[in-house]
């Protein structure tokens, strides 16, 4: 069961830092913002830009970007309580994704951010793409990498959000009962599919360990139990970019155009890369968030 959950978890968050071959330039943060199921931290002055990580994954994740970014742009990192072996505080209680939702646009309403741009990996893309739907004025740009409306689309094909329900519970459930079970270091190639590379493979598995496991439970079941397909058409923000990989071959773009179809996305292939495009493709992914903040 846990090896089948690695799988999946890993479609629907999750994941790495830097590819490159020296450790990234460490974040130098600003005090920190503390929410009821979110923590932000900010460096850089400029424009606004919020950096939304993916499942049981650490603000560190954007650890390759944001130096750079903030040369140039305020830059805010989100971290979801529990995912860095923080304190979960509310993100014990179900309702973790409309959680960061609702705390997301209060942090943008209570620091009077004038519609930041927002980039949102994985399960972060989706909570960026129900921010923008549920408050159309607060994103004036939207980001999303890697992440789908709806990850049944992938997981069972032709099923319902409502449908998976049973399945999702019985997935929650038998990861929430791993919390408190020792997690050594991972030191070797675990596998999988988070990154094209071991070490990314092994970056990714140790924040995964490092993340409390009830928050993850809860987190991933909101992600497969939450279809905002419906909801793209209300998302003002422009431009409205999804970044996707093409690991997966051709089946990935024919997944991913069906997803978005008739919705205001403009999609972008990012060849040789899986699901942590910005492990996988550091220089292309810079690039296209270059193009997306112009």
């Amino acid at each position: 069961m846990i090896r089948t959950f690695l799988a999946i978890s890993t479609l629907i968050a999750a994941a790495p830092a830097a590819m490159a071959q020296t450790a990234p330039t460490p974040v130098v943060a600003a005090p920190m913002v503390q929410l009821p199921h979110v923590s932000v931290t900010a460096i850089g002055a400029g424009p606004p830009v919020i950096l939304i990580p993916g499942l049981a994954t650490p603000r560190a994740v954007w650890d390759g970007i944001a130096p750079a970014l903030a040369k140039t742009h305020r830059v805010y990192l989100v971290q979801v309580n529990g995912f860095g072996g923080d304190d979960p505080r509310a993100n014990l209680s179900d309702g973790v994704l409309d959680g960061i939702v609702g705390d997301l646009n209060d942090f943008i309403v209570t620091q009077k951010l004038e519609r930041p741009a927002v980039i949102g990996h994985s399960l972060g893309g989706l909570a960026g793409m129900l921010l923008a739907a549920r408050h159309p004025d607060a994103v004036g740009r939207l980001m999303v990498v890697d992440a789908l409306p709806f990850i049944g689309a992938i997981i069972a094909p032709g099923r319902t959000a409502a449908e998976i329900g049973p399945q999702a519970a019985t997935m929650r459930d038998a990861i929430a009962a791993t919390h408190g079970t020792p997690r050594p270091p991972v030191t070797t190639d675990p596998g999988g599919i988070w990154s094209n590379h071991p070490a990314g493979r092994i970056r990714v598995a140790n924040w995964s360990n490092a993340a409390d496991q009830r928050v993850v439970a809860r987190a991933m079941y909101d992600d497969m139990t939450t279809d905002a397909t419906p909801d793209l058409t209300s998302i003002r923000a422009r431009p409205f970019t999804v970044l996707y990989a093409t690991g997966a071959g051709p089946i990935a773009t024919t997944i991913w155009g069906k997803a978005y179809a008739g919705s205001p996305a403009t999609l972008e292939p990012v060849a040789d890369s899986y699901h942590f495009i910005m492990l996988d493709q550091p220089a292309a992914f810079a690039a296209a968030v270059d193009r997306f903040l112009k």
